[in-house]
């Protein structure tokens, strides 16, 4: 009874001003992991972070602030005052983030703090989480799921030629002998691997759709199609450091599936690809099966 309660209180939040439910958060991972990502590590990790870089600001003032003194007299007042600068950017960034991803909402600066967040907290998160036994996969885990809400609550419908496909090249059968990274429309369709999935999904709803073989690739296929928006496939690892190198531009990651180890026959959920093309392409009227169904068929 407790969980229904909780669980119509949650739906009762999640309706939006003109009092219709909000969608359910899209789905990102291809498998069940032991544990779900979890937004309150990420949220966690932010503060904590936030808060260390603080202290140690400040600390990195006291300590010489008599030696500073020696020098001139202004000079401890003036390191203060840079420092307190700092630990205000720290704090705006960190708080703005947590209202950010509490709210769903853009506010003043909000890219900006996306971005400092993106580039310099996520590093320190992940050792301040070694430190609490926390593995680097759950941090990223937690990461990715914070950016792709984030990504559907705040971008809109988009031209589907303007969204991109990116999937990296262990999608594909390790011996196949075709080189689909130049031209993935060279795939027979043999049903191997998942490539012929997502060419009917390209082909149905008119997305584009690239293979790379690693960041530097996909960094040139980015600069050559100038997507609005990127749903991209890649293990945790490659997903967070995408997301890093594009902001801002929007991502919306997908985790694939390994069951052969890193970087070899991966798998993913085509469904998964599926709905998010429905969630974010302007179309005016939307295949009315799932794609990926009638392929399975």
């Amino acid at each position: 009874m407790r969980e229904q309660a909780l669980s119509g209180h949650l739906d009762s939040m999640r309706k939006n001003a003109t009092g219709r439910a909000a969608p359910p958060p899209l789905e990102f991972m291809s498998e069940a992991p032991l544990s779900r990502p979890r937004k309150r590590l990420f949220i966690g990790l932010v503060t904590g972070t936030s808060v260390l870089l603080c202290l140690f600001m400040l600390i990195g003032w006291v300590i010489p602030l008599v030696g500073f003194g020696n020098i001139h007299p202004s000079v401890p007042w003036v390191t203060g005052i840079l420092l307190a600068a700092c630990i205000l950017v720290i704090a705006w960034a960190s708080l703005g983030l947590v209202l950010q991803i509490s709210i769903g909402r853009n506010f003043w600066g909000a890219s900006r703090v996306r971005g400092i967040a993106i580039k310099f907290f996520l590093p320190v998160m992940e050792l301040l989480a070694r430190l609490f036994g926390i593995r680097a996969e759950e941090v990223r885990r937690s990461f990715i799921k914070v950016n792709n809400e984030l990504t559907a609550k705040q971008c809109g419908r988009i031209d589907p030629d303007r969204i991109l496909m990116l999937l990296p090249h262990c999608l594909q059968r390790a011996d196949c002998p075709l080189r689909l990274s130049y031209t993935v429309d060279a795939c027979e369709r043999c049903g191997r691997c998942p490539i012929a999935g997502f060419l009917a999904l390209r082909d149905a709803y008119g997305a584009r759709l690239a293979i790379a073989t690693g960041g530097t690739i996909a960094r040139r296929i980015v600069v050559e199609t100038r997507p609005a928006l990127i749903l991209a496939v890649a293990c945790e690892r490659d997903l967070t450091s995408g997301i890093q190198d594009t902001h801002p531009l929007p991502v919306f990651g997908i985790l694939n599936c390994r069951p052969e180890g890193p970087c070899r026959n991966t798998v993913v959920s085509l469904e998964i690809m599926e709905n998010a093309l429905r969630r974010f392409a302007r179309l005016e009227t939307l295949p009315a099966a799932m794609v990926c169904t009638r392929e399975k068929a």
